[in-house]
């Protein structure tokens, strides 16, 4: 029989437990909208499930339904900066695509930032870096978060759009192995892991191991992927983004490869800029109406 100390203990704990799980916020909106285009805080799932992940939300005026775009963030294999992570927002890309009528999603995976929890698309160190595990468990973070926002009333549930960016569009290339009736289309900015390798540039950490992971992702692709990047990228070159493409090719995996000009001091960040956007237009909207023509042949 248990003492009265200890019943009491165990009626704490699990009073602590009731009031701790009623305090964690539901998934969904967080609040009202806002600006610039109907911008909302919103909380999804994500594949740790003690870990909900903090989102951004934007979207045209009206009801919808509107299709949705994703965008991937990048990420760093420090803690440091993980943590510091503000709250990614790709404003310049998201009105762009909002402008031409999508909603557009942008969560903040696990072991970053506001959303916090455990990392779980570590790589390694180079000699042992698994990339093919990182880029999935990236590519199941994305998922996770569409699984909840398709489901809303104002979002068509088909043709979908990832967009990804360095570690982001890496999760996005694993992705490219879905189902084209969930995800239409998919555009990677300069996609990769492991490049600035102990904060060098143009260095990449195990580069014949990441050429490997591009093939296991393209022979498992079934969505086409359209692969940016700027002349002067030093994270992925150009020189080297076009052997992980053909890596990703030689297997089966369909890629629209194109160097964009060069932009500002590093072009690896072209795509968190309005004049980075600007310069990706053109490759941004042929990969939109693939999307669109893909989207109507299955309605």
């Amino acid at each position: 029989m248990r003492s009265p100390n200890v019943l009491f203990a165990l009626v704490l704990v699990a009073a602590l437990g009731i009031k701790a799980a009623a305090a964690q916020p539901a998934l969904g909106a967080q609040g009202a909208e806002g600006e610039p285009h109907r911008l909302q805080q919103w909380l999804v799932p994500s594949p740790d499930p003690v870990t909900a992940a903090h989102a951004v939300l934007f979207r045209p005026a009206g009801e919808g339904p509107f299709p949705l775009a994703v965008i991937a963030h990048a990420s760093t294999q420090n803690v440091l900066r993980r943590a510091q992570m503000p709250q990614p927002e790709y404003r310049a890309l998201a009105a762009w695509l909002v402008a031409r009528g999508f909603a557009v999603l942008i969560p903040e995976r696990p072991g970053h930032g506001a959303t916090g929890g455990k990392y779980l698309e570590d790589q390694g160190g180079c000699d042992e870096a698994d990339y093919a595990k990182a880029g999935r468990a990236t590519a199941d973070a994305i998922a996770a978060a569409v699984g909840l926002v398709r489901k809303q009333s104002f979002i068509r549930p088909d043709g979908i759009v990832v967009i990804g960016h360095s570690a982001g569009a890496w999760g996005a290339l694993a992705l490219a192995g879905e189902d084209p009736t969930k995800i239409a289309a998919v555009v990677a900015f300069a996609p990769g892991r492991g490049g600035h390798a102990n904060d060098f540039p143009n260095r990449v950490c195990a580069p014949h191991t990441l050429m490997a992971a591009a093939g296991e992702f393209g022979k498992a692709a079934r969505v086409n992927v359209t692969w940016l990047v700027a002349a002067n990228d030093s994270y992925f070159s150009p020189a080297f983004s076009r052997q992980l493409v053909d890596a990703f090719r030689s297997p089966g995996g369909k890629a629209d490869f194109h160097v964009l000009p060069a932009h500002g001091g590093e072009g690896h960040w072209l795509v968190e800029t309005e004049g980075g956007v600007k310069l990706a237009g053109r490759e941004l909207d042929r990969a939109l109406k693939v999307q669109s023509a893909n989207s109507a042949k299955k309605r």
